[in-house]
């Protein structure tokens, strides 16, 4: 079954070059078109797609409240930002407002069609380019320490943590230490447990807020 997308950008030429590259993906469909906040709210509405491109800087709405709205009325639908700006309070508040991952717009297509697909399948995707740039700026701004409760984490669920936050699926990190994806989620409601995060977005913000990703 295709994945069904909005795509919501205020340039048409924009909108339909990324439509053309979407159409060649067998798995993957495009049922509509937003040229602001507005119509965005109102074409998710409408059509409830799976998942809604959604740019950052438009008029009327931006981005960012109407991945609020979206995601309020209907949390089935994923939201993946697509936006040029690279400062990690931006993204910390994208992130906030519900959308479950991050590219930026000069990143390649295939990046994006990963990211569509990791996001669809409930995962949060942030791109190496956007989690080295949040961990530059937070080498630059916060103190070392970090809070206690990491503390309490075991060297295995740093690990995972670490994984989530560079973007790494579910799948990837079970193949990484040859265990089930079972196991995985565990670990990972473990760590949310110890951290009092209730969710995978909250504890992908909790991770990059803290630095707790590679630079590799």
């Amino acid at each position: 079954m295709s994945i069904r997308l909005l795509l919501a950008d205020d340039h048409a030429i924009f909108r339909d070059g990324l439509r053309a590259l979407i159409d060649r993906e067998m798995d993957m469909e495009v049922t509509g078109e937003a040229g602001n906040g507005i119509e965005a709210v109102r074409l998710a509405r409408e059509q409830l797609p799976d998942l809604v491109v959604m740019d950052i800087s438009m008029p009327e709405m931006n981005g960012i409240e109407a991945t609020r709205k979206i995601r309020s009325e209907h949390p089935e639908i994923k939201v993946l930002a697509l936006s040029m700006e690279s400062d990690r309070r931006f993204i910390v508040e994208v992130l906030d407002s519900g959308a479950s991952g991050y590219v930026l717009k000069d990143a390649p297509f295939t990046e994006l069609a990963d990211a569509i697909r990791i996001v669809a399948a409930n995962e949060t995707y942030l791109g190496p380019r956007i989690t080295e740039l949040i961990i530059k700026d937070y080498l630059q701004r916060i103190p070392d320490k970090l809070p206690l409760t990491f503390e309490s984490l075991t060297n295995r669920e740093r690990e995972i943590i670490q994984m989530i936050a560079d973007g790494r699926s579910t799948k990837e990190i079970a193949t990484h230490f040859a265990i089930s994806i079972k196991t995985i989620e565990v670990h990972r409601h473990a760590i949310m447990k110890k951290l009092n995060l209730y969710s995978v977005a909250e504890l992908t913000k909790y991770a990059v807020r803290e630095g707790l990703t590679s630079l590799n």
